[in-house]
Parts: structure tokens; sequence; C-alpha cells
């Protein structure tokens, strides 16, 4: 019996090595490629002999623009993942308990698919769709805004810093939040629902079991969430290149945007590879201080 379990085993091992080899192979090959170049000046084109050493990061470190895009990668943490976060479970614990009785199965489905379309839309086409809503002269939310009799607040969302930080904060928003949705209610479907059923009969409303049995619940699921929104929002690219590229004058930049103009708009491939690696090193330094925090939080909650 031992020997069968073993062979299904290797079995199915099989099968994980095969894609475990190819992203070693493409993925790590490439990281090592591009570590190699952030030591050289290249402009993309022509044999790599221009070695430099670490030139490329003290540039980086002197960079003002480079400060200004990593101080908003971490600024876009709150829209990327702390509202998100805070609203989804606000909205699961909602649909969960109140939506999915007081209306039909149908309804709470369509409301969970409307939440997650965002997720499923190509990003590309999600910044086209919001650069045509925010734009100023023929975009719906000035319009919209001109129509309800608040045309004061229709203003040229991506021509100015602070009101671009609002837009792109909206986008990123809105692109996450039904993630997060969809995460916390699979983690209330786990729950026990003599428990809920126990608060309410002792008497609990819906905002003392949401404090006290709902939240503390959904532990696991808040500590997948924070840690993908976070690591989300310091590699955030799409969104912002396609709603504000960066701009105006780098209010919106951030490292791989700021990375992806320094490569194909500049030729400095090795440069843009130097930033590429900074980042990637801040996001490993995060993510495992993140995995630190939430395992410490575990041991205290046991």
């Amino acid at each position: 019996m031992a020997n069968m379990t073993k062979k299904k085993r290797s079995g199915f091992e099989l099968y994980l090595w095969i894609p475990f080899s190819i992203l070693i192979i493409f993925v790590g090959g490439a990281l090592l490629w591009n570590v190699g170049i952030s030591f050289v000046r290249w402009y993309g084109y022509g044999p790599i002999t221009n070695f430099t050493g670490f030139k490329n990061y003290e540039v980086i470190f002197a960079d003002a623009t480079f400060w200004k895009a990593f101080s908003n990668a971490f600024l876009f943490i709150i829209p990327n993942a702390i509202i998100p976060t805070v609203l989804g479970v606000f909205i699961a614990s909602l649909l969960f308990d109140f939506l999915a009785t007081a209306y039909t199965e149908k309804v709470s489905t369509f409301i969970r698919s409307s939440l997650y379309l965002p997720q499923i839309i190509p990003v590309m086409i999600t910044g086209i769709i919001w650069k045509w809503i925010l734009d100023p002269q023929v975009g719906s939310l000035n319009k919209t805004l001109k129509s309800l009799g608040l045309g004061f607040l229709a203003q040229n969302w991506t021509g100015d810093g602070n009101s671009a930080l609002i837009a792109v904060s909206l986008v990123l928003i809105w692109i996450q939040l039904g993630y997060a949705v969809v995460i916390f209610l699979s983690g209330l479907s786990r729950m026990n629902p003599y428990v809920l059923e126990a608060a309410q009969v002792d008497g609990a409303n819906w905002w003392q079991r949401f404090r006290f049995v709902t939240s503390r619940e959904l532990g696991p699921e808040v500590a997948v969430v924070a840690l993908t929104t976070v690591i989300g929002a310091l590699k955030v690219f799409a969104p912002i290149y396609w709603v504000t590229g960066g701009g105006p004058d780098g209010a919106t930049m951030v490292p791989s945007v700021y990375s992806f103009h320094a490569f194909f708009g500049g030729n400095q491939v090795g440069y843009a590879s130097a930033v590429t690696v900074v980042l990637a090193l801040l996001i490993i330094v995060v993510a495992l201080l993140l995995i630190k925090l939430q395992n410490r939080l575990i041991r205290v909650d046991r």
C-alpha cells in the first residue's frame, strides 16, 4: 500500500515539476538577465560592452523622480489595499447576512458578479474606459455632475496633480473591491452558522455580530487580501499607464511606469532594469514583513 501511494504521489509530482521548471526557466532566467543588464549602460541594441558597476543604482538614489514614484507606490496602498479590504469586509458581510436572505439567490449572485466584473475585464480595456469617463470635455463623469447641478465639482481630472491622484485612486478601488468581496464571501461560507445564530438569539444586532464574530473569523482571508493587494499596489502598472501615463508632471508616477518610460522612451535599458531590481527587492522585503506580522498575529490569537 505504501509503495502504491508513493507511486501515485510521484505521478502527481511530475505534473507539478513540469510547469515549475517552465516557470524557473522563463521567469528566473528573465530575472537574472534583468539583474545583469542593470550593471551596464545599454540602449537596447548593439553589443553589451559598457559595464558601469553600481552606477545605475547610484543614479537611482539621486533621482528625485524615482523617489516621487517610490512614495506614490506606497501612497497607492491606501486605495489598492486598505480601502478595498475594509469595504470588502462590510459588503461581504451584508451580502452574506442580509441580501442572501432578503432577496433571491439570483439577486445576490448578480451583485457578486457585478462587483467581480472589474477583475475579469482586461486592464487595458479598463484603462481606456476610465480615461474616457474622466475626460474633461466629453467624459461621462463631468457631464453627470453638470446634469445633477454639481457643475462646480467638474474639473480636468487627469490634468491636475491632486485630482489625478483622486481619479487613479477611484480606479484602483473599483478594480480591487470585487476581488476582496469574493475572498471574504468564501471565508464567510466556512463559518459555523450556529455561532451567528447563537449571537442573534442572545440579542446581538448586525453590527455587534459583525464586530465580535464575523470580522474575527475572517482573519485568514484578511491576511491574504492584505498581502496580495499591498504587493499589487507596489507593482501597479496598467491602470496608471492607461489612465494618466504617470502624469501630470509625475504626480501619479510609480516605479513600474517610470521603468517603462526609461526603457522604451529613453532607451536607458540598464537604468530601467536597475529600477525594476530595486522594486523587486522592495516587494520581497514588504512581503516578508507582512508574512512575519501575520504569523505573529496568528500566534497571538491562538
